[in-house]
């Protein structure tokens, strides 16, 4: 890690440093838009149950009901809509997956038009449940503010990619929790010491507390590093020394990352939606007492939804029949293993369990601040922040990781022209 930060101040690396820096400016951009305040609309005082989700992405913007308010999270729910209609739904958006680069140019493109619509319903019905005005004219208003502050957040993070390191919506969301976690501590170490009956035990317990961050960060950290190697061969090869080194086909633990619990979370919170909406005391009673993941019946459903997503996930981004394929053109095979249909069952029953043990082990770390919170008054502080730093974490090691492939790939060039 030290050798990778000592590459990045070397003299020759000038454009990594200023990738890295425009991504800190644009993080520091959204940083300020979260603090300011839609005209003429208070901050939100009243609870916001399982929406707090939403709140901890865009970094308090929702509580502050700030022009961020709603952050990058309807562009997820759009991914997800997106990524569910091209699996046979509707066949005009599995021949657009079909067609390559441009048929992923046209989805992206519609993804966010979609995104922009859903944040503008999610916009209009925070405002008619939040603010409490009976002008339409100002709820529309307030409504199109939002919208455009995550119009604005999509460009950003798209600059972000494009200029910056790292994904950059992936990198939005990290920062709206990074923002958010020192008042979280504060939060905590307020209620289980100075607030708290027995100073020894909210000590023991603020202690505790650390330590499932430590383990959470060390349990993610295996998780995106854990790897099983499947030994792979080229035809093309002779027998010579350099051809006799193995040579693997590497498939991660838990090869979809963060994001089912991303898409869980965002997922859970449209029936608080809803409920702030209608404005049914009886259906939100239900949503806080029977959804909410700080309930067993919402735990339960939180961690069947990490596995639903989790695992479609997986299969949409490593498809093994054209992961079969693509090792078929380039000459290289499974030992043992006829190409084709044979590789391509080996590839999916590695996949299907290594998601399943990956998945498992995802959702046992994110159960654990679940677990501690039920042993403690802190409630939403737990349970919410648990979740955040499972995606912080996440997030962080795979942009580490593109700043070190960048790095590499410069160093090599580098060789080649001398």
């Amino acid at each position: 890690m030290f050798a990778i930060f000592k590459q990045i101040f070397a003299r020759n690396n000038k454009d990594i440093r200023n990738r890295i820096i425009f991504t800190l400016g644009a993080l520091a951009l959204f940083s300020i838009g979260t603090n300011i305040t839609v005209p003429d609309a208070p901050p939100i005082t009243k609870e916001l149950g399982f929406l707090q989700i939403l709140n901890l992405m865009t970094g308090g913007g929702l509580k502050n009901f700030s022009i961020f308010a709603m952050g990058v999270t309807p562009y997820i729910t759009a991914t997800i809509i997106m990524q569910f209609l091209q699996f046979d739904i509707i066949p005009y958006f599995k021949e657009l997956k079909e067609e390559g680069y441009t048929g992923r140019q046209k989805i992206n493109r519609i993804t966010r038009y979609l995104g922009i619509i859903i944040a503008f319903i999610q916009s209009y019905i925070f405002s008619i449940g939040f603010l409490n005005s009976t002008s339409t004219i100002y709820i529309l208003k307030t409504s199109l503010i939002l919208t455009a502050g995550t119009a604005f957040l999509l460009w950003l993070g798209d600059k972000i990619t494009e200029h910056g390191i790292g994904n950059g919506n992936s990198l939005i969301i990290m920062a709206g929790i990074i923002q958010t976690i020192p008042s979280t501590f504060y939060q905590v170490f307020n209620s289980l010491i100075i607030d708290g009956n027995n100073t020894v035990l909210g000590i023991i317990l603020f202690a505790l507390f650390v330590l499932i961050y430590i383990i959470i960060i060390l349990g993610i950290v295996f998780m995106q590093e854990a790897e099983e190697r499947i030994p792979i061969q080229y035809s093309n090869r002779t027998n010579s020394a350099y051809s006799k080194k193995t040579l693997f086909l590497p498939i991660k633990l838990n090869p979809s990352g963060v994001m089912p619990v991303i898409l869980a979370s965002t997922i859970l919170t449209i029936p608080t939606t809803i409920a702030e909406f209608i404005g049914n005391k009886g259906f939100k009673n239900f949503v806080d007492s029977y959804i909410n993941y700080s309930t067993l019946t919402g735990a339960i459903l939180y961690v069947i939804l990490i596995f639903v997503f989790g695992y479609f996930w997986i299969f949409l981004q490593m498809n093994p029949k054209e992961m079969s394929k693509n090792l078929n053109e380039s000459g290289a095979y499974l030992p043992s293993v006829r190409p084709g249909k044979d590789t391509e069952s080996l590839i999916k029953k590695v996949l299907s369990r290594l998601s399943i043990s990956g998945l498992a082990f995802l959702t046992i770390i994110a159960l654990i601040p679940i677990i501690f919170s039920k042993f403690s008054s802190l409630g939403s502080a737990i349970t919410i922040s648990g979740t955040g730093l499972l995606i912080v974490v996440g997030v962080a090691l795979e942009t580490f990781k593109q700043l070190e492939s960048a790095l590499v790939a410069r160093n090599y060039k580098r060789r080649i022209k001398k």
